[in-house]
Protein backbone atom coordinates (compact mmCIF):
# COMPACT_ATOMS: atom_id res chain seq x y z
CA UNK A 1 0.00 0.00 0.00
CA UNK A 2 1.28 3.43 -0.86
CA UNK A 3 2.25 5.49 2.14
CA UNK A 4 -0.74 7.45 3.33
CA UNK A 5 -3.29 5.51 1.23
CA UNK A 6 -5.69 5.71 4.15
CA UNK A 7 -8.01 2.79 4.70
CA UNK A 8 -7.25 0.94 1.49
CA UNK A 9 -5.22 -2.25 1.38
CA UNK A 10 -3.95 -1.28 -2.05
CA UNK A 11 -1.56 -3.24 -4.33
CA UNK A 12 -1.50 -7.01 -4.66
CA UNK A 13 0.00 -7.79 -1.27
CA UNK A 14 -2.51 -9.60 0.93
CA UNK A 15 -3.34 -7.91 4.22
CA UNK A 16 -1.91 -9.59 7.30
CA UNK A 17 -2.72 -8.16 10.74
CA UNK A 18 -1.89 -9.43 14.19
CA UNK A 19 -3.26 -9.18 17.68
CA UNK A 20 -0.57 -9.42 20.34
CA UNK A 21 -1.83 -9.43 23.95
CA UNK A 22 0.46 -9.94 26.94
CA UNK A 23 -0.71 -12.73 29.28
CA UNK A 24 0.03 -10.84 32.48
CA UNK A 25 -3.65 -10.50 33.43
CA UNK A 26 -7.13 -10.58 31.93
CA UNK A 27 -8.07 -9.62 28.37
CA UNK A 28 -8.71 -5.92 28.99
CA UNK A 29 -11.70 -4.39 27.24
CA UNK A 30 -9.45 -1.93 25.37
CA UNK A 31 -7.20 -4.72 24.11
CA UNK A 32 -10.25 -6.68 23.03
CA UNK A 33 -11.37 -3.75 20.87
CA UNK A 34 -7.91 -3.53 19.30
CA UNK A 35 -8.08 -7.24 18.53
CA UNK A 36 -11.53 -6.77 17.02
CA UNK A 37 -10.38 -3.93 14.76
CA UNK A 38 -7.34 -5.94 13.59
CA UNK A 39 -9.54 -8.95 12.91
CA UNK A 40 -12.17 -6.94 11.02
CA UNK A 41 -9.62 -5.10 8.87
CA UNK A 42 -7.99 -8.33 7.70
CA UNK A 43 -11.33 -10.04 7.11
CA UNK A 44 -12.63 -7.00 5.22
CA UNK A 45 -9.79 -7.26 2.70
CA UNK A 46 -9.82 -11.05 2.55
CA UNK A 47 -6.48 -11.26 4.34
CA UNK A 48 -5.20 -13.09 7.40
CA UNK A 49 -5.20 -12.11 11.05
CA UNK A 50 -2.70 -13.76 13.36
CA UNK A 51 -2.55 -14.18 17.13
CA UNK A 52 0.69 -13.65 19.03
CA UNK A 53 1.00 -14.12 22.78
CA UNK A 54 3.73 -11.77 24.01
CA UNK A 55 4.84 -13.89 26.95
CA UNK A 56 8.44 -12.73 27.35
CA UNK A 57 7.74 -11.51 30.90
CA UNK A 58 8.13 -15.01 32.34
CA UNK A 59 7.48 -14.01 35.94
CA UNK A 60 4.09 -12.43 35.20
CA UNK A 61 2.93 -14.52 32.24
CA UNK A 62 0.82 -17.49 33.31
CA UNK A 63 -0.94 -20.34 31.58
CA UNK A 64 -4.16 -19.31 33.34
CA UNK A 65 -3.95 -15.83 31.83
CA UNK A 66 -3.23 -17.27 28.38
CA UNK A 67 -6.27 -19.56 28.68
CA UNK A 68 -8.47 -16.62 29.75
CA UNK A 69 -7.34 -14.60 26.72
CA UNK A 70 -7.93 -17.44 24.26
CA UNK A 71 -11.31 -18.22 25.83
CA UNK A 72 -12.37 -14.56 25.71
CA UNK A 73 -11.42 -14.17 22.05
CA UNK A 74 -13.27 -17.36 21.14
CA UNK A 75 -16.35 -16.16 23.07
CA UNK A 76 -16.31 -12.88 21.13
CA UNK A 77 -16.27 -14.87 17.89
CA UNK A 78 -12.76 -13.87 16.80
CA UNK A 79 -11.03 -16.73 15.03
CA UNK A 80 -7.40 -16.40 13.99
CA UNK A 81 -5.42 -17.90 11.14
CA UNK A 82 -2.63 -20.41 11.63
CA UNK A 83 -1.02 -21.45 14.89
CA UNK A 84 -0.82 -19.14 17.87
CA UNK A 85 2.65 -17.54 17.98
CA UNK A 86 4.27 -17.53 21.43
CA UNK A 87 6.92 -14.83 21.54
CA UNK A 88 9.01 -16.60 24.18
CA UNK A 89 9.65 -19.48 21.75
CA UNK A 90 11.65 -17.24 19.40
CA UNK A 91 14.23 -15.62 21.67
CA UNK A 92 17.09 -17.21 19.72
CA UNK A 93 15.76 -15.62 16.52
CA UNK A 94 15.47 -12.23 18.22
CA UNK A 95 19.09 -12.47 19.42
CA UNK A 96 20.16 -13.51 15.93
CA UNK A 97 18.75 -10.28 14.46
CA UNK A 98 20.46 -8.19 17.16
CA UNK A 99 23.78 -9.76 16.23
CA UNK A 100 23.10 -9.18 12.53
CA UNK A 101 22.60 -5.50 13.29
CA UNK A 102 25.87 -5.56 15.23
CA UNK A 103 27.69 -7.08 12.25
CA UNK A 104 26.17 -4.49 9.91
CA UNK A 105 27.40 -1.65 12.09
CA UNK A 106 23.79 -0.64 12.85
CA UNK A 107 24.16 -1.56 16.52
CA UNK A 108 26.94 -1.51 19.12
CA UNK A 109 28.07 -2.99 22.40
CA UNK A 110 27.38 -0.54 25.19
CA UNK A 111 29.25 -0.96 28.50
CA UNK A 112 27.51 1.83 30.41
CA UNK A 113 26.58 0.58 33.88
CA UNK A 114 23.28 1.18 35.64
CA UNK A 115 25.06 3.52 38.07
CA UNK A 116 26.49 5.56 35.20
CA UNK A 117 23.09 5.79 33.54
CA UNK A 118 21.44 6.81 36.83
CA UNK A 119 24.04 9.54 37.37
CA UNK A 120 23.51 10.94 33.87
CA UNK A 121 19.74 10.79 34.32
CA UNK A 122 19.98 12.78 37.56
CA UNK A 123 22.29 15.33 35.91
CA UNK A 124 19.79 15.85 33.09
CA UNK A 125 17.01 16.28 35.64
CA UNK A 126 19.04 18.85 37.58
CA UNK A 127 19.75 20.75 34.37
CA UNK A 128 16.07 20.52 33.40
CA UNK A 129 16.70 18.86 30.06
CA UNK A 130 15.39 15.61 28.57
CA UNK A 131 17.57 12.60 29.24
CA UNK A 132 18.94 11.00 26.10
CA UNK A 133 21.38 8.11 25.86
CA UNK A 134 24.67 9.49 24.57
CA UNK A 135 27.00 6.55 24.89
CA UNK A 136 30.72 6.94 24.34
CA UNK A 137 30.71 3.32 23.20
CA UNK A 138 28.61 4.07 20.12
CA UNK A 139 31.53 4.88 17.83
CA UNK A 140 34.51 3.77 19.87
CA UNK A 141 37.54 2.00 18.41
CA UNK A 142 36.98 -1.78 18.67
CA UNK A 143 40.43 -2.03 20.25
CA UNK A 144 39.18 0.04 23.20
CA UNK A 145 36.37 -2.35 24.12
CA UNK A 146 36.70 -4.06 27.49
CA UNK A 147 37.06 -7.83 27.38
CA UNK A 148 35.64 -8.71 30.76
CA UNK A 149 32.73 -6.35 31.34
CA UNK A 150 29.03 -7.05 30.73
CA UNK A 151 27.38 -5.11 27.94
CA UNK A 152 24.09 -4.59 26.21
CA UNK A 153 23.56 -4.31 22.48
CA UNK A 154 22.08 -0.96 21.50
CA UNK A 155 20.69 0.18 18.16
CA UNK A 156 22.43 3.09 16.47
CA UNK A 157 19.39 5.30 16.10
CA UNK A 158 19.50 8.01 13.40
CA UNK A 159 20.58 11.39 14.78
CA UNK A 160 19.77 13.70 11.86
CA UNK A 161 16.49 14.56 10.16
CA UNK A 162 13.12 13.20 11.16
CA UNK A 163 11.10 10.01 11.01
CA UNK A 164 7.63 10.27 9.46
CA UNK A 165 4.73 7.85 9.82
CA UNK A 166 1.66 8.07 7.59
CA UNK A 167 -0.67 6.55 10.13
CA UNK A 168 -3.98 5.14 8.88
CA UNK A 169 -5.79 6.69 11.86
CA UNK A 170 -3.62 9.54 13.11
CA UNK A 171 -2.54 10.83 9.69
CA UNK A 172 0.98 12.19 9.17
CA UNK A 173 3.03 12.10 12.37
CA UNK A 174 6.68 13.15 12.51
CA UNK A 175 9.34 13.11 15.19
CA UNK A 176 12.83 14.59 15.15
CA UNK A 177 15.43 11.85 15.16
CA UNK A 178 17.35 13.77 17.82
CA UNK A 179 14.59 12.67 20.22
CA UNK A 180 15.18 8.96 19.56
CA UNK A 181 17.38 7.02 21.97
CA UNK A 182 19.78 4.25 21.16
CA UNK A 183 17.41 1.64 22.50
CA UNK A 184 18.60 -1.64 24.00
CA UNK A 185 18.13 -4.67 21.73
CA UNK A 186 19.75 -7.35 23.85
CA UNK A 187 20.17 -7.13 27.61
CA UNK A 188 23.42 -8.03 29.32
CA UNK A 189 22.09 -11.55 30.00
CA UNK A 190 21.47 -12.02 26.28
CA UNK A 191 17.69 -11.76 26.48
CA UNK A 192 15.89 -9.67 23.83
CA UNK A 193 13.89 -6.58 24.71
CA UNK A 194 10.23 -6.10 23.87
CA UNK A 195 11.07 -3.50 21.20
CA UNK A 196 13.28 -5.91 19.29
CA UNK A 197 11.05 -8.95 19.71
CA UNK A 198 7.97 -7.14 18.37
CA UNK A 199 9.76 -6.00 15.22
CA UNK A 200 11.30 -9.40 14.48
CA UNK A 201 8.04 -11.23 15.08
CA UNK A 202 6.03 -8.84 12.91
CA UNK A 203 8.52 -9.30 10.08
CA UNK A 204 8.79 -13.07 10.36
CA UNK A 205 5.00 -13.43 10.60
CA UNK A 206 4.57 -11.34 7.43
CA UNK A 207 2.51 -8.64 9.14
CA UNK A 208 1.58 -5.86 6.71
CA UNK A 209 -0.62 -3.73 8.99
CA UNK A 210 0.01 -3.06 12.67
CA UNK A 211 -3.22 -1.95 14.36
CA UNK A 212 -2.81 -1.12 18.04
CA UNK A 213 -3.48 1.49 20.72
CA UNK A 214 -2.06 4.97 20.27
CA UNK A 215 -0.04 4.53 23.46
CA UNK A 216 2.33 2.61 21.15
CA UNK A 217 2.76 5.47 18.69
CA UNK A 218 6.09 6.56 20.19
CA UNK A 219 7.30 2.96 19.99
CA UNK A 220 6.61 2.94 16.24
CA UNK A 221 9.33 5.50 15.53
CA UNK A 222 11.90 3.46 17.45
CA UNK A 223 10.76 0.21 15.88
CA UNK A 224 10.96 1.72 12.42
CA UNK A 225 14.64 2.44 13.06
CA UNK A 226 15.20 -1.30 13.56
CA UNK A 227 13.16 -2.17 10.47
CA UNK A 228 15.08 0.27 8.29
CA UNK A 229 18.43 -0.86 9.64
CA UNK A 230 17.51 -4.42 8.57
CA UNK A 231 16.21 -3.21 5.18
CA UNK A 232 12.88 -4.92 5.86
CA UNK A 233 9.51 -3.90 4.37
CA UNK A 234 7.76 -1.33 6.52
CA UNK A 235 4.27 -2.19 7.78
CA UNK A 236 1.42 0.26 7.66
CA UNK A 237 0.57 1.58 11.10
CA UNK A 238 -2.85 2.38 12.53
CA UNK A 239 -2.76 3.71 16.08
CA UNK A 240 -6.25 3.68 17.58
CA UNK A 241 -7.13 6.20 20.33
CA UNK A 242 -7.60 4.72 23.76
CA UNK A 243 -10.96 4.33 25.47
CA UNK A 244 -11.87 6.79 28.21
CA UNK A 245 -14.55 6.64 30.86
CA UNK A 246 -17.90 8.36 30.45
CA UNK A 247 -16.48 11.36 32.33
CA UNK A 248 -13.55 11.69 29.92
CA UNK A 249 -11.01 10.41 32.43
CA UNK A 250 -8.69 7.48 31.80
CA UNK A 251 -10.66 4.26 31.78
CA UNK A 252 -10.59 2.54 35.18
CA UNK A 253 -12.50 -0.22 36.95
CA UNK A 254 -15.14 2.23 38.10
CA UNK A 255 -15.90 2.98 34.42
CA UNK A 256 -15.93 -0.65 33.33
CA UNK A 257 -12.25 -1.43 32.71
CA UNK A 258 -12.79 -5.13 33.29
CA UNK A 259 -11.72 -8.27 31.51
CA UNK A 260 -13.86 -9.74 28.76
CA UNK A 261 -14.48 -12.74 31.03
CA UNK A 262 -16.00 -10.44 33.68
CA UNK A 263 -18.49 -9.02 31.18
CA UNK A 264 -19.55 -12.55 30.36
CA UNK A 265 -19.45 -14.21 33.79
CA UNK A 266 -20.14 -11.40 36.25
CA UNK A 267 -22.19 -8.87 34.29
CA UNK A 268 -24.15 -11.29 32.10
CA UNK A 269 -23.37 -9.66 28.75
CA UNK A 270 -23.99 -11.56 25.51
CA UNK A 271 -21.02 -11.86 23.12
CA UNK A 272 -22.89 -10.25 20.22
CA UNK A 273 -23.69 -7.25 22.43
CA UNK A 274 -20.07 -6.75 23.49
CA UNK A 275 -18.85 -7.32 19.92
CA UNK A 276 -21.24 -4.70 18.61
CA UNK A 277 -20.52 -2.23 21.42
CA UNK A 278 -16.74 -2.47 20.98
CA UNK A 279 -17.20 -2.09 17.23
CA UNK A 280 -19.01 1.22 17.78
CA UNK A 281 -16.38 2.58 20.20
CA UNK A 282 -14.56 4.88 17.82
CA UNK A 283 -16.00 3.53 14.57
CA UNK A 284 -19.35 4.11 12.97
CA UNK A 285 -21.32 3.75 9.76
CA UNK A 286 -23.91 6.46 9.47
CA UNK A 287 -26.60 6.29 12.13
CA UNK A 288 -26.66 2.51 12.37
CA UNK A 289 -26.47 1.09 15.87
CA UNK A 290 -26.50 -2.69 15.36
CA UNK A 291 -24.42 -4.84 13.03
CA UNK A 292 -24.12 -8.56 12.51
CA UNK A 293 -20.60 -9.92 12.33
CA UNK A 294 -20.87 -10.35 8.55
CA UNK A 295 -22.11 -6.77 8.16
CA UNK A 296 -19.23 -5.49 10.28
CA UNK A 297 -16.72 -7.34 8.09
CA UNK A 298 -18.28 -5.87 4.95
CA UNK A 299 -18.44 -2.29 6.20
CA UNK A 300 -15.43 -1.88 8.47
CA UNK A 301 -12.49 0.25 7.40
CA UNK A 302 -9.80 1.60 9.69
CA UNK A 303 -10.14 4.91 7.82
CA UNK A 304 -13.43 5.46 9.60
CA UNK A 305 -11.96 5.22 13.10
CA UNK A 306 -11.87 8.63 14.77
CA UNK A 307 -8.76 10.32 16.15
CA UNK A 308 -10.32 11.24 19.48
CA UNK A 309 -10.70 8.87 22.43
CA UNK A 310 -14.08 7.18 22.63
CA UNK A 311 -16.04 7.09 25.88
CA UNK A 312 -17.15 3.90 27.51
CA UNK A 313 -20.75 4.07 28.69
CA UNK A 314 -22.04 1.12 30.71
CA UNK A 315 -25.66 2.25 30.33
CA UNK A 316 -25.34 2.11 26.54
CA UNK A 317 -23.77 -1.34 26.72
CA UNK A 318 -26.60 -2.62 28.92
CA UNK A 319 -29.19 -1.06 26.62
CA UNK A 320 -27.59 -2.79 23.64
CA UNK A 321 -27.41 -6.03 25.61
CA UNK A 322 -31.14 -5.76 26.36
CA UNK A 323 -31.77 -5.49 22.60
CA UNK A 324 -29.77 -8.65 21.89
CA UNK A 325 -31.44 -10.50 24.77
CA UNK A 326 -34.84 -9.74 23.22
CA UNK A 327 -33.54 -11.00 19.86
CA UNK A 328 -31.88 -14.14 21.25
CA UNK A 329 -33.19 -17.68 20.92
CA UNK A 330 -35.18 -18.69 24.01
CA UNK A 331 -33.55 -22.10 24.42
CA UNK A 332 -30.09 -20.53 24.22
CA UNK A 333 -31.02 -17.96 26.88
CA UNK A 334 -32.41 -20.72 29.11
CA UNK A 335 -29.09 -22.59 28.90
CA UNK A 336 -27.18 -19.41 29.79
CA UNK A 337 -29.47 -18.42 32.66
CA UNK A 338 -29.91 -21.84 34.32
CA UNK A 339 -26.43 -21.89 35.96
CA UNK A 340 -27.12 -18.47 37.48
CA UNK A 341 -30.20 -19.87 39.22
CA UNK A 342 -28.82 -23.16 40.49
CA UNK A 343 -29.51 -26.87 40.38
CA UNK A 344 -33.24 -26.34 40.79
CA UNK A 345 -33.48 -24.56 37.42
CA UNK A 346 -35.52 -26.35 34.76
CA UNK A 347 -34.24 -25.28 31.33
CA UNK A 348 -37.44 -26.40 29.59
CA UNK A 349 -39.54 -24.20 31.88
CA UNK A 350 -37.04 -21.36 31.50
CA UNK A 351 -37.28 -21.60 27.73
CA UNK A 352 -41.08 -21.40 27.89
CA UNK A 353 -40.84 -18.41 30.21
CA UNK A 354 -38.26 -16.50 28.15
CA UNK A 355 -40.73 -14.65 25.88
CA UNK A 356 -42.16 -12.85 28.94
CA UNK A 357 -38.95 -12.69 31.00
CA UNK A 358 -36.60 -11.23 28.41
CA UNK A 359 -38.69 -8.17 27.62
CA UNK A 360 -37.65 -6.65 30.96
CA UNK A 361 -33.99 -7.73 31.33
CA UNK A 362 -30.80 -5.83 30.54
CA UNK A 363 -28.45 -8.72 31.33
CA UNK A 364 -28.42 -12.41 32.18
CA UNK A 365 -28.34 -11.67 35.90
CA UNK A 366 -31.60 -9.75 35.64
CA UNK A 367 -33.03 -12.61 33.60
CA UNK A 368 -32.08 -15.05 36.33
CA UNK A 369 -33.47 -12.79 39.03
CA UNK A 370 -36.70 -12.40 37.11
CA UNK A 371 -36.99 -16.17 36.73
CA UNK A 372 -36.30 -17.08 40.35
CA UNK A 373 -40.00 -17.12 41.24
CA UNK A 374 -40.48 -20.12 38.97
CA UNK A 375 -38.30 -22.27 41.21
CA UNK A 376 -39.03 -20.76 44.62
CA UNK A 377 -39.66 -23.26 47.40
CA UNK A 378 -42.85 -23.00 49.41
CA UNK A 379 -43.54 -21.35 51.76
CA UNK A 380 -42.59 -18.14 49.96
CA UNK A 381 -42.52 -16.36 53.32
CA UNK A 382 -38.81 -17.24 53.38
CA UNK A 383 -38.15 -15.15 50.26
CA UNK A 384 -40.95 -12.60 50.57
CA UNK A 385 -39.64 -9.07 50.12
CA UNK A 386 -40.61 -6.38 52.60
CA UNK A 387 -42.65 -4.54 49.96
CA UNK A 388 -44.48 -7.71 48.93
CA UNK A 389 -45.24 -8.56 52.54
CA UNK A 390 -46.75 -5.09 53.03
CA UNK A 391 -49.24 -5.85 50.24
CA UNK A 392 -50.53 -8.95 52.03
CA UNK A 393 -52.86 -7.21 54.47
CA UNK A 394 -55.81 -9.01 56.05
CA UNK A 395 -58.12 -7.57 53.42
CA UNK A 396 -55.74 -8.67 50.67
CA UNK A 397 -55.60 -12.18 52.12
CA UNK A 398 -59.40 -12.33 52.18
CA UNK A 399 -59.39 -11.30 48.53
CA UNK A 400 -56.86 -14.04 47.79
CA UNK A 401 -59.27 -16.53 49.41
CA UNK A 402 -61.96 -15.52 46.96
CA UNK A 403 -59.50 -15.64 44.04
CA UNK A 404 -58.45 -19.13 45.11
CA UNK A 405 -62.04 -20.33 45.22
CA UNK A 406 -62.67 -18.95 41.75
CA UNK A 407 -59.49 -20.37 40.22
CA UNK A 408 -60.04 -23.82 41.74
CA UNK A 409 -63.01 -24.10 39.38
CA UNK A 410 -60.97 -23.07 36.31
CA UNK A 411 -60.27 -25.96 33.95
CA UNK A 412 -58.70 -24.07 31.06
CA UNK A 413 -55.42 -22.90 32.61
CA UNK A 414 -54.20 -20.63 29.80
CA UNK A 415 -53.10 -17.03 29.83
CA UNK A 416 -56.05 -15.74 27.80
CA UNK A 417 -58.70 -17.58 29.83
CA UNK A 418 -57.11 -16.64 33.17
CA UNK A 419 -56.98 -13.01 32.11
CA UNK A 420 -60.65 -13.00 31.08
CA UNK A 421 -61.73 -14.75 34.29
CA UNK A 422 -59.84 -12.47 36.71
CA UNK A 423 -60.78 -9.28 34.87
CA UNK A 424 -64.41 -10.33 35.13
CA UNK A 425 -63.95 -11.02 38.85
CA UNK A 426 -62.40 -7.59 39.41
CA UNK A 427 -65.40 -5.97 37.71
CA UNK A 428 -67.85 -7.99 39.82
CA UNK A 429 -66.08 -6.84 42.98
CA UNK A 430 -65.91 -3.24 41.77
CA UNK A 431 -62.09 -3.29 41.91
CA UNK A 432 -59.46 -2.08 39.53
CA UNK A 433 -57.45 -5.01 38.18
CA UNK A 434 -54.34 -3.72 39.96
CA UNK A 435 -56.02 -4.10 43.37
CA UNK A 436 -56.48 -7.76 42.62
CA UNK A 437 -53.19 -8.34 40.80
CA UNK A 438 -50.88 -6.76 43.42
CA UNK A 439 -51.55 -9.18 46.31
CA UNK A 440 -51.79 -12.04 43.82
CA UNK A 441 -48.31 -11.19 42.50
CA UNK A 442 -46.92 -11.02 46.05
CA UNK A 443 -48.39 -14.43 46.89
CA UNK A 444 -47.21 -16.05 43.65
CA UNK A 445 -43.70 -14.58 43.36
CA UNK A 446 -42.80 -13.02 46.70
CA UNK A 447 -42.05 -9.85 44.73
CA UNK A 448 -43.82 -6.65 43.75
CA UNK A 449 -42.54 -6.85 40.16
CA UNK A 450 -42.76 -9.77 37.78
CA UNK A 451 -43.93 -10.65 34.29
CA UNK A 452 -47.66 -10.16 33.68
CA UNK A 453 -49.67 -11.84 36.40
CA UNK A 454 -51.58 -14.02 33.92
CA UNK A 455 -48.28 -15.21 32.43
CA UNK A 456 -47.05 -16.00 35.94
CA UNK A 457 -50.14 -18.12 36.64
CA UNK A 458 -49.81 -19.95 33.33
CA UNK A 459 -46.09 -20.65 33.79
CA UNK A 460 -46.45 -21.90 37.36
CA UNK A 461 -49.37 -24.12 36.43
CA UNK A 462 -52.62 -24.65 38.30
CA UNK A 463 -51.37 -26.85 41.13
CA UNK A 464 -48.37 -24.70 42.09
CA UNK A 465 -50.24 -21.42 41.62
CA UNK A 466 -53.10 -22.47 43.89
CA UNK A 467 -50.72 -23.86 46.50
CA UNK A 468 -48.90 -20.51 46.67
CA UNK A 469 -52.13 -18.51 46.78
CA UNK A 470 -53.62 -20.74 49.48
CA UNK A 471 -50.46 -20.37 51.57
CA UNK A 472 -51.27 -16.64 51.90
CA UNK A 473 -55.07 -16.61 51.58
CA UNK A 474 -57.73 -16.31 54.24
CA UNK A 475 -60.70 -18.50 53.40
CA UNK A 476 -64.14 -17.81 54.93
CA UNK A 477 -63.84 -20.74 57.39
CA UNK A 478 -60.40 -19.45 58.52
CA UNK A 479 -61.35 -15.78 58.90
CA UNK A 480 -61.80 -15.11 62.61
CA UNK A 481 -61.73 -11.27 62.38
Amino acid sequence: MASGDKGSAGGNQPVVTRFAPSPTGFLHIGNARTGLFSWLYARHFGGKTLLRIEDTDKQRSTKEAIDVILDGLDWLGLDFDGETHFQSHFEARHAEVANQLLEKGAAYRCYLTQDELAERRERAKAERRPFRIDSEWRDCDPADRPQDRPYVIRLKAPKEGETVIEDLVQGRVAVSNSELDDLVLLRSDGSPTYMLAVVVDDHDMGVTHVIRGDDHLNNAFRQLAIIRAMDWPEPQYAHVPLIHGSDGAKLSKRHGALGVDAYRDELGILPEALFNYLLRLGWGHGDREEFTQDEAVTLFDIADVGKSPSRFDMKKLLSLNAHYIREADDARLADLVAPRIGEEADTALLARAMPVLKTRAHDLNELAEGANFLFATRPLTLTLTEKAEALLTQDAKRLLGRVSARLHEERDWTTAVLESNLKQMAEELGLGLGKLAQPLRAALTGQTTSPGIFDVLALLGKEESLARIDAQALHPDEDKD
